[in-house]
């Protein structure tokens, strides 16, 4: 099993944190994270957070926020070597898909072809409403995103007429170091969206709000995207099964991000038992949201990380 890294990259939630992790912390955190073996960096695609009960929980009229995600990507492909780097998840609400194509291709290109790009239709109305963007009908513009964004990475030119967006006769050129494009990655759990894993997908990433320590609610989520890739005739074994969750570590008094039953807690040995009951599933990859997020914890990760390879 290969295991990623969420890099906590602003001010969104735990023990009080007000202020911003500066850009000298988090590339002290991704080169350790490399150097203990960590195989993915990844970076949450936002804007800001506001009180939005049950998944936001904060005071009102407080803003919380992070760095940019795909900025943020770009310093870390200019300064590590090994790891792959992936938006969880680019949310395409956020940027016009065929530029969202060509900053991916470009940041492939940076990284000498370590991304994965990770897409999502985005759920946090908050940041929606600050920065003027529609949120309405988030899955159907998904949708026509992917069949921009999909085909110009895999080299097409493409021409297209939605109800919400318009390309025509637009290319990637020049073309970043793989002709088709990074993998691509959806974050998804409701039924028209594993549809749209089956179709454009290369790996399939569930929500990281769900129970660790029972992988059923896994399990259900696996059989609809394998059930979506029969229907659209493909081999279920091709899609990427990947989840994730939070990971209170020692020194984590408070966990931001949902119930007790979503954040894994435990001895090393305790958790790898619980990466083995989801390597059972058939999930190849996993993702620690990392609480404290501090040095200390990065290091606390390399008996985990190296037990994971073995699973």
């Amino acid at each position: 099993m290969q295991v990623g890294l969420m890099i906590r990259s602003g001010n969104n939630g735990g023990s009080g944190a007000i202020n911003a992790h500066r850009w000298t912390e988090l590339r002290e955190m991704a080169l350790l994270a490399e150097e203990i073996g960590v195989d993915t960096l990844s970076a949450p695609d936002h804007l800001l957070f506001r009180n939005a009960p049950p998944v936001v929980s904060l005071p009102e009229g407080e803003t919380r926020g992070i760095w940019e995600c795909f900025t943020l990507l770009t310093a870390l492909a200019a300064v590590t070597k090994r790891v792959t780097l992936l938006p969880l998840v680019a949310c395409t609400s956020f940027r016009n898909p065929a530029l969202l194509a060509k900053i991916a291709d470009s940041l492939d290109e940076v990284s000498g072809g370590r991304l994965l790009l990770g897409l999502g239709a985005g759920w946090h109305e908050p940041e929606y409403t600050a920065y003027d963007y529609p949120f309405d009908r988030r899955v159907s513009r998904f949708e026509e995103a992917l069949q921009i964004i999909v085909p110009m990475l895999h080299g097409e030119s493409v021409t297209f007429r939605g109800q919400y967006y318009s390309v025509a006769d637009c290319a990637l050129v020049p073309r970043g170091p793989r002709p088709g494009g990074p993998p691509i990655w959806i974050g998804a759990r409701m039924p028209r969206m594993l549809g749209l894993v089956a179709k454009y997908a290369d790996a399939y990433n569930t929500d990281m709000l769900l129970d660790v320590e029972n992988t059923r609610a896994a399990e259900d989520l696996f059989e609809i995207a394998e059930e979506a890739c029969r229907k659209a005739g493909r081999d279920p074994s091709t899609l990427l099964k990947t989840s994730g969750c939070s990971l209170g570590l020692e020194g984590a008094d408070s966990v931001p991000g949902g119930p007790p039953s979503v954040i894994l807690r435990g001895s090393t040995e305790q958790i790898i038992e619980k990466l083995a009951a989801h390597a059972a599933i058939g999930v190849q990859h996993f993702t620690f949201w990392l609480h404290p997020w501090t040095i200390e914890s990065v290091e606390q990760l390399g008996p985990i990380v190296e037990a994971a390879h073995k699973l």
